[in-house]
């Protein structure tokens, strides 16, 4: 699969330490002045350096011609498809539960990205989800515009489909890195000063990602039950191509919000290893959108869901109920 998703569990706020950078400043007692008939203009504050992206090691630079060779040839297969499934991609509602269970009630990698994970109970957010980029040095000014654009409006639309807030601004919670080979362990030391109870040690499987593995999210949860997210960490890759940069931002941020794994058995999906869509489609909006009903709660497992699974299948489909 191009884009690895990880889950990392924790108690968030367990045992933390908050540090403070305190700054100290001196104030100087000079002699009075007379004040001057004509007001004096300030000086204009400098303006702040233009961001130069830093040059590429010969490493990123080969992973990124690499990253390109995959595009093409998931072009050429007809894969990374974009158009969100059509009259080739039909679905009904049983099968609608049955894909639901399967990505909403296991988990894609175990905590170590070592191996395949296992059942879970149902996690999801129960805060709002406020989002903040971290860009590293390496990335050119015109693709931080452009992948901002793209996660602020993804991150939008995810706040319409689950009826739950998304947003940007204040006290980030789920941060989104995107970085190259070359900057990425900074960018991860810069996370783990950002979030509360997310510490340098639990990122570590993000610093270690495979050349296979072109994006990854860790998910933290608590409670008595460790099913409510309280922080989520993404990482994209920033050698990908555009379109690939683009489906891993559509699929770790909706993994980062519960649905955990993958099935081979989703269409039309992006949470299928087969990599044929890129971006989300309308059968993962629902998906969503099951998530975060109210009638469904966080710790619950696939088998105390289902009967209400079915009846949301069947509502969202318009089956028979």
């Amino acid at each position: 699969m191009i884009r690895r998703s990880l889950q990392t569990l924790g108690k968030a706020g367990a045992g933390m330490v908050l540090l403070a950078a305190l700054m100290s400043c001196a104030v100087a007692v000079e002699e009075p002045v007379a004040p001057s008939l004509k007001p004096q203009a300030r000086p204009a504050a400098p303006a702040p350096p233009p961001v130069v992206a830093k040059p590429t090691s010969q490493a990123s630079a080969q992973l990124r011609q690499y990253l390109n060779q995959v595009e093409q040839a998931q072009l050429g297969q007809g894969l990374l498809r974009q158009d969100g499934g059509g009259t080739d991609t039909p679905f009904s509602a049983d099968v609608l539960a049955r894909n639901f269970e399967q990505i909403a009630f296991y988990n894609e990698y175990n905590s170590a990205f070592t191996g395949r994970g296992g059942a879970s109970p149902l996690r999801r957010w129960a805060t709002p989800v406020r989002m903040q980029l971290i860009f590293g040095d390496g990335v050119p000014p015109s693709q931080r515009r452009k992948d901002t654009e793209s996660v602020k409006k993804y991150a939008a639309r995810l706040g319409r489909v689950t009826d739950h807030s998304v947003s940007f601004g204040g006290t980030p919670n789920f941060l989104v890195i995107i970085a190259s080979e070359d900057d990425r362990n900074a960018a991860l030391d810069i996370a783990a000063t950002r979030v509360a109870g997310i510490s340098a040690g639990s990122l570590q499987a993000l610093r270690n990602m495979r050349r296979d593995t072109y994006c990854a999210v860790a998910a933290y949860a608590a409670g008595p039950d460790a099913s409510t997210y309280t922080a989520a960490v993404a990482v994209i890759r920033s050698e990908n191509p555009d379109l690939l940069r683009l489906s891993c931002i559509h699929e770790e941020l909706a993994q980062g919000l519960g649905l955990a794994n993958d099935s081979p058995g989703a269409r039309p999906s992006i949470f299928n290893d087969d990599d044929e869509f890129a971006l989300l489609t309308r059968h993962d909006e629902l998906l969503l959108k099951m998530l975060y009903d109210p009638r469904l709660r966080p710790g619950m497992t696939a088998q105390d869901a289902a009967p209400i699974t079915r009846i949301l299948a069947r509502e969202l489909t318009g089956g028979p109920l």
